[in-house]
């Protein structure tokens, strides 16, 4: 068959890639077809053909899956915010542990026993944190999230996903933006004001802070969005602007200036309480990151015996703010962070002390450095987790973690194929034992996933 742009064909669904879209296989070629489900015959558009790959569009669906639910969101599919909208939850499920499974045989080419995946506790307004683009031109101004792939603003009164303070604040910030006709910054002239609304909430106390992103330090009519912000939403605590004058992707600047009340939040997973600023990292998904930290202290304190297995000294790589690590260190004699970020240290630091927490200290460093350092300075560490970017641990960090050799490692991982990926790497010194996927972010394509490994008999 000779696909062309603009055919259409009928075709049965067979299969979902890593970014939750279907496909089906025409004759040789992989056609990706958004908001379809594995199962399904559908009559397509083609929109855009490659040499071994095309996209297309569902033009009708003729056998539609018994999955398939009405779309509870006014903007899905075209903001790129969900892509699994089109679908039941426990399909969703079904999907994002068949994922992990499906990189760990493909990618790692092992099978790896896994538990049925943990849901999470909310499904909407699970997000504690929201951030906005603002767009349109002064006196029409709106918010919303890009279209996927693009910089297109999608105008959304409120996302399903983010709470209902986030909403209430960036509608706040809208009008009182259009009053007083405050213009928008434009990325590609570089002018314009006013960048990204970006709303916290605890989801302990739901005390709330607003960070507004503008490109210049002066802010005109400050008093006014102070009023217009607190009268919308009364939890709201502190308002903050922060300047980023950069050309640049990037959505928050260096400098940070408290406009009203107070910049920290405090929220908590399960017993601990974490100090926020605005540019502090926490989990999204607070109440089910308690599930996932569960999973990997049990992971950590796993014993065949029936005595649980308690590390002496646990090193957490790419520890952050020190949630994890923390969150283990009953459980441990000695708890030692690494992190990059040094805001995310002191955050690490002022947490272990808010807490009571004396077995933990956090150093800022560069994962695979320290590791070598620490192999150099013939530091022994029984246990580590590593909570890596969505990229996967590092060439180095890699390399000393098998230099280090501790007894078993913990991996929670926010990409099934890079967790594949290292898992293969560290095959010669480790074998995974068990794993589980945690599903932290429900109505889009993405899934964690905890890891157990221990050390092979050499």
């Amino acid at each position: 068959m000779n696909m062309r742009k603009n055919d259409s064909i009928t075709a049965v669904i067979d299969g979902c890639t890593s970014e939750g879209a279907g496909v089906a296989h025409v004759d040789g070629m992989a056609v990706f077809v958004p908001c379809a489900i594995p199962g399904e015959t559908a009559e397509l558009r083609i929109l855009k053909v490659q040499k071994t790959y095309a996209y297309a569009k569902i033009e009708r669906l003729l056998e539609p899956s018994p999955e398939r639910v009405p779309s509870d969101c006014p903007v899905y599919p075209q903001c790129g915010g969900c892509a699994l909208r089109h679908m039941s939850y426990s399909a969703e499920l079904a999907y994002k542990e068949r994922r992990v499974r499906d990189a760990f045989e493909r990618i790692a080419g092992i099978q790896v026993p896994m538990e049925p995946i943990l849901p999470s506790v909310l499904t909407d307004g699970y997000r504690n944190r929201a951030q906005f683009p603002v767009a349109g031109e002064a006196g029409k101004c709106y918010a919303g999230f890009f279209r996927a792939n693009t910089h297109d603003v999608i105008p959304t009164d409120a996302c399903r996903l983010q709470t209902p303070e986030a909403a209430s604040v960036t509608q706040a910030v809208l009008a009182w933006m259009n009053r007083h006709r405050i213009p928008v910054y434009d990325e590609q002239t570089g002018k314009g004001l006013i960048r990204h609304i970006c709303v916290r909430t605890a989801f302990s106390d739901r005390r709330t802070v607003l960070t507004l992103v503008a490109a210049r330090r002066e802010l005109p009519h400050p008093d006014g969005l102070i009023r217009t912000v607190r009268a919308a939403c009364p939890s709201v605590s502190g308002i903050v602007l922060n300047v980023n004058a950069a050309r640049t992707n990037v959505i928050l600047g260096k400098e940070y200036r408290t406009l009203w009340g107070d910049e920290t939040l405090t929220d908590a997973i399960g017993a601990l309480s974490f100090r926020l600023r605005p540019a502090s990292f926490f989990q999204v998904n607070p109440l089910t990151a308690e599930k996932l930290y569960g999973c990997a202290k049990a992971y950590l304190t796993h014993s065949d015996t029936g005595v649980p297995y308690r590390p002496r000294h646990l090193l957490d790589l790419y520890c952050g703010t020190g949630t994890i690590g923390l969150f283990c260190a009953d459980v441990c004699e000695r708890v030692t962070g690494v992190e990059i970020v040094e805001s995310a240290v002191q955050d690490a630091r002022e947490n272990a002390a808010a807490n009571g927490i004396e077995n933990a200290d956090f150093h800022c460093g560069d994962a695979g450095e320290f590791a070598r350092a620490a192999v150099g300075r013939g530091e022994c560490f029984d246990a580590v987790i590593v909570d890596p970017p969505r990229k996967g641990l590092s060439e180095e960090a890699a390399v000393m973690l098998e230099t280090l050799h501790p007894e078993r490692i913990v991996y929670v991982s926010c990409d099934p194929a890079t967790l594949a990926r290292d898992i293969r790497r560290l095959s010669g010194s480790y074998a995974p034992v068990r794993a589980q996927a945690v599903d932290m972010f429900p109505r889009t394509a993405h899934v964690e996933t905890v890891v157990l490994m221990s050390r092979v008999s050499k």
